[in-house]
């Protein structure tokens, strides 16, 4: 263990309000532009009191307003500030999985960019981290988003009970601070679907929450709508649990019985009297009955044979179309390997 965990591990709440090792912060970036500014204003005014070294690095998810250049502004003025650009946009958990290979430093903090996250919390998820555990999350003491919103995070928050305890799953939020060595355990990963929560549990089981403040967003219009939340929640389901498969396997078995008792009916009414069930509409309603029920079965089945099928394309989780990073890297402090101005990828 590095000395800046050993002391981490070994602090207290109150610890953390004293430099505390090194962090690094990771933000996706969407429709931004004009919050950037403040958010990495307050950044740096929380970090420095809390951290001997820290970075942010911004990952612009193809954002169709100015938000790379206010980025490619904000690495020039701040040298701790690092930037990437995606190729097109792959969604938020994806630009986060590129950032988090992109750190250099002990423990990750990933947040969001609309400022519903406020910095000065930040202190609160590095002293659940000194009480020990690997994860910690920052969930809201008063959620501030609509109802169709709540609806699809709930669903999304389902598919993650079984792996994160339903207390975890239930509150879990964007706003998470982990150690770095974590992310060890999705190095090699590399599907199209990424969802940041499954991914940490495949690392620890030492997961925790906090009551943080959210507020509203100060600017503009978030660009997680329902539809994508819903999506999201479905890759999450059929993408790395088989929960869909075993609740299939129960709506088999319960029709099962279902059709043991219509035939146990049937033969009943024969042998009492002496005549079989009347009507179309009973035969009508049971094959439809039937027939809904494998044609369900058979959707979540194709549901895991297209991921399969993606997964043989080898999608990437994203591609990067340019980094850019400051000249006077070792006189700033950022890591020396950043080389001047943009590099692309091949």
């Amino acid at each position: 263990m590095s000395p800046d965990l050993q002391m981490l591990r070994g602090g207290s709440a109150r610890d953390v309000q004293r430099p505390q090792g090194r962090l690094s912060v990771v933000i996706p970036v969407y429709r931004s532009e004009a919050i950037l500014p403040d958010l990495v204003s307050r950044l740096e005014s929380v970090l420095t009191t809390i951290a001997d070294s820290f970075e942010l690095i911004l990952v612009n998810d193809c954002s169709p307003d100015r938000s790379w250049d206010v980025i490619c502004e904000l690495v020039r003025r701040y040298p701790w500030v690092r930037a990437i650009n995606l190729m097109r946009n792959y969604g938020q958990h994806n630009a986060l999985l590129c950032g988090i290979r992109a750190v250099r430093y002990d423990v990750v903090i990933t947040m969001d960019d609309d400022l519903q996250h406020p910095p000065e919390e930040i202190p609160k998820l590095l002293a659940k981290l000194a009480e020990g555990y690997d994860v910690a999350y920052g969930t809201p003491e008063h959620e501030q988003h609509g109802l169709g919103r709540d609806f699809a995070s709930w669903i999304s928050k389902i598919a993650l009970q079984n792996v994160m305890g339903a207390e975890i799953a239930r509150k879990i939020s964007a706003f998470r601070a982990f150690r770095a060595e974590v992310a060890k355990a999705f190095t090699h990963y590399a599907g199209a679907f990424v969802s940041i929560d499954v991914l940490l549990t495949w690392g620890t089981n030492r997961f925790c929450l906090i009551p943080v403040r959210h507020e509203p967003r100060k600017k503009g219009v978030s660009g997680y709508t329902f539809r994508k939340l819903v999506t999201h929640a479905m890759n999450m389901m059929t993408g790395f649990t088989t929960l869909p498969l075993q609740f299939a396997s129960m709506v088999g078995f319960v029709f099962t019985l279902f059709g043991i008792a219509v035939l146990a009916y049937v033969v009943g009414r024969f042998l009492l009297r002496g005549g079989s069930v009347p009507g179309f509409p009973f035969l009508a309603s049971i094959i439809a009955l039937f027939s809904g029920a494998q044609l369900f079965a058979l959707g979540i089945i194709g549901e895991y044979l297209a991921r399969m099928h993606f997964r043989m394309m080898d999608r990437p989780s994203y591609v990067v179309r340019e980094s850019l990073r400051l000249e006077n890297a070792e006189t700033t402090g950022v890591d020396s390997e950043f080389i001047a101005g943009v590099s692309r990828t091949s």
